[in-house]
């Protein structure tokens, strides 16, 4: 089943570029990126909420409270770094770089979280950065 919720994610992710990239033609893009943050601000305490997750907040520990609120502030970040890119480039090429996230995830989740790779995992990830850099590197159409 992760897999199923994998593949929305990975198209609501393709959906939501091509939509920001529309709507920052003339926005800036730190602006753009604060009006979806109040968006998914609202709609993710309202899944919480309607889920009857609200009273579990409390019993989150100091640990995972640290860890959570760090990755918040890294993806805000990240998301404010990719709405600038996003701003300067076409999306057809500035996605695929975003995408070695992938790369990234895999060698900090072996290094921090001591999860095995395998050569297949590896090599499927050597084949994405290369592939985002040919897309990287390409001519746009028409040049």
């Amino acid at each position: 089943m992760w897999i199923v919720f994998s593949l929305l994610a990975a198209l609501s992710a393709a959906v939501v570029v091509t939509l920001s990239k529309a709507g920052i033609k003339n926005v800036d893009s730190s602006l753009a990126f604060a009006i979806q943050s109040v968006l998914i601000v609202l709609v993710a305490w309202g899944v919480v909420a309607w889920q009857g997750n609200l009273p579990n907040v409390t019993a989150i520990d100091r640990r995972s409270w640290i860890f959570l609120i760090v990755a918040g502030v890294i993806t805000c970040v990240s998301s404010l770094l990719s709405f600038r890119a996003l701003s300067l480039g076409n999306a057809s090429r500035v996605s695929p770089i975003d995408k070695v996230s992938l790369v990234f995830a895999i060698v900090l989740a072996a290094v921090f979280l001591k999860e095995k790779i395998s050569w297949q995992v590896m090599l499927g990830a050597g084949l994405m950065a290369i592939g985002a850099v040919v897309i990287a590197m390409a001519k746009p159409a028409g040049e």
